[in-house]
């Protein structure tokens, strides 16, 4: 096995034990939704102006897919939808209090999470960070590119 089927096959198994450690706490605590609707939540705050397009291209899914969800997230309670006065065209969506809520509880688990993690991270240097995090948003880009040969822009540039 080259280098390079190794760093893939150690970050999906990375990616594995993530989602298998995490999963149990986050489905007891944010019993009721699905985790793309916790993501798309999560969008919404972190993000001024969301519309169907900006969380089509983040969530990595359709736009009608994304009206699916959001019309769900409003009949929940957990966003809503509004228009700005000089744009009455454009629908976008901020949190409602539960909605808020929901976000809360997500973000405490990522915490408890680093936290359970931190051991190894503390043995990571500045430099090693850098090389990382260089690495990833290289790949990133490179994978950007790729769906893009297929015809579809997931992300705005």
């Amino acid at each position: 096995m080259n280098k390079e089927e190794q760093l893939i096959m150690n970050f999906r198994d990375l990616f594995n034990k993530m989602a298998w450690l995490n999963k149990p706490k986050m489905e007891r605590c944010l019993k009721g939704y699905k985790p793309s609707e916790v993501h798309c939540i999560e969008f919404i705050e972190k993000n001024r102006n969301t519309n169907v397009t900006k969380l089509a291209e983040s969530l990595y899914m359709t736009r009608g897919a994304i009206s699916k969800m959001t019309k769900k997230l409003i009949e929940k309670g957990l966003i809503e939808s509004y228009q700005k006065p000089e744009n009455k065209k454009e629908i976008y969506f901020r949190l409602t209090e539960k909605g808020k809520e929901i976000y809360k509880i997500h973000e405490e688990l990522h915490k408890e999470f680093l936290e359970r993690d931190k051991a190894v991270f503390e043995q990571v240097s500045e430099e090693q960070f850098d090389i990382m995090i260089s690495f990833a948003e290289r790949y990133n880009r490179h994978l950007d590119a790729e769906i893009r040969k297929h015809g579809v822009n997931m992300k705005s540039e």
